[in-house]
């Protein structure tokens, strides 16, 4: 009886996910922000139903599937962050071995630290594992938990 509730569980969580795990045309937000201007910065705070009210910032949709975010200046001197700007965009395409990452690079003829990750909005977080997906994993075994115990 275990087993089944356990499978019950794998169903809740695949099926809440559904919507990012099929969705033809991805989006990811796209924005910058230098300094203290612009509402890009970090920490990012919006989700989808919030950016259609906040200037500057849009849920673009993304053929690629890979967003992107570009943090510019900050560098290791810096004293604030006056010189700081984050970016946050649809990308052409990913790294060749399709794996979310974060990495030091050149963008635009700079030296940038540039996060890759692929997934429905999945640009907005520091966390590229989906945080977002903690509190249903967390629901679902808790069902699971108290299905197992019934049976």
């Amino acid at each position: 009886m275990q087993t089944s509730a356990l499978i019950f569980a794998v169903i809740i969580f695949i099926s809440a996910n559904a919507p990012q795990i099929n969705a033809l045309l991805r989006r990811c937000y796209h924005c910058r922000s230098r300094g203290d201007l612009g509402s890009c910065r970090d920490p990012f705070l919006f989700n989808a139903t919030d950016v259609e009210r906040e200037p500057g910032v849009a849920a673009v949709p993304c053929a690629s599937g890979w967003c992107g975010k570009v943090i510019e200046g900050g560098g290791t001197y810096a004293v604030d962050d006056y010189d700081l700007a984050i970016q946050r965009m649809c990308v052409q395409r990913g790294p060749d071995d399709n794996m979310d990452r974060c990495a030091d690079t050149v963008f635009n003829y700079k030296k940038v630290h540039m996060c890759f990750c692929q997934g429905d909005l999945c640009n907005g977080s520091d966390s590229i594992m989906g945080a977002k997906q903690l509190p249903l994993l967390l629901f679902s075994t808790l069902v699971a938990m108290r299905l197992s115990a019934l049976f």
